[in-house]
């Protein structure tokens, strides 16, 4: 990572996110309710046992992400593909420069680099499960897991858990990420499991910590069938 790199992604992050907030304004009323009717479904689809509905796999060679693993993602979300390695222009002089830590800032955090993003727009929220990938190596995955949450100055109160799916034993966190331009912290998810082809770290933020918490059942579902 470049030096600054967090801080770089941390105030970024907070200009993206006024504006989100800012646009989102002109249409509160009605996209409120829809967002309330929302979230009451998907918390009770946690809930009940039933979960989020499959819409398909990506991982796999010809899949809209090839990763080192494969799982579901929910009915209605949309994957594509991120290119983590082109940042800017050497020749640039100072653009090329700024470019890349802009590209370093957003793309890469701790060990790993940003591979996919599965978007939940679509599906009636607003934030992404998003996939990151790095190098082979000799780190856990709890070792990968805390470099990738410590990187972000913007997280605190880290809880970390194990888990088993598909043949993969991995470990999972939970934690609050803090913003000058939200009212209060947000909770956000994150697992990693190593691979033969490097490790692999899978994330859920959201607007908030309602989107937040109506999206759980997409990442729950991606975790149920992570494979190798």
């Amino acid at each position: 990572m470049l030096v600054g790199a967090g801080n770089t992604r941390h105030r970024l992050v907070q200009a993206v996110l006024l504006v989100t907030v800012l646009a989102g304004c002109s249409e509160a009323a009605d996209d409120d309710a829809k967002a309330k009717v929302k979230t009451a479904e998907s918390a009770s689809s946690s809930t009940d046992g039933t979960g989020a509905e499959s819409g398909g796999s990506i991982g796999a060679d010809g899949s809209a992400c090839e990763l080192p693993v494969t799982f579901d993602i929910a009915e209605e979300w949309t994957a594509e593909a991120v290119d983590a390695g082109s940042g800017g222009d050497a020749s640039g002089g100072t653009d090329g420069e700024l470019a890349d830590e802009l590209a370093d800032a957003f793309l890469r955090q701790g060990p790993v680099s940003l591979a996919c993003e599965v978007d939940a727009k679509p599906a009636g929220h607003i934030g992404y499960l998003r996939v990151w990938t790095g190098a082979p190596g000799d780190a856990d995955a709890r070792t990968v897991l805390e470099a990738f949450v410590t990187d972000d100055d913007a997280a605190s109160k880290a809880r970390y858990s194990t888990f088993k799916a598909g043949g993969l034993t991995g470990v999972e966190v939970e934690y609050l990420y803090t913003s000058e331009f939200l009212d209060e912290p947000k909770t956000e998810h994150a697992l990693a499991v190593t691979t033969p082809r490097g490790p692999v770290v899978v994330h859920l933020g959201g607007l908030d910590s309602e989107e937040h918490e109506a999206m759980l059942p997409a990442y729950e579902l991606a975790k149920r069938t992570l494979k190798a």
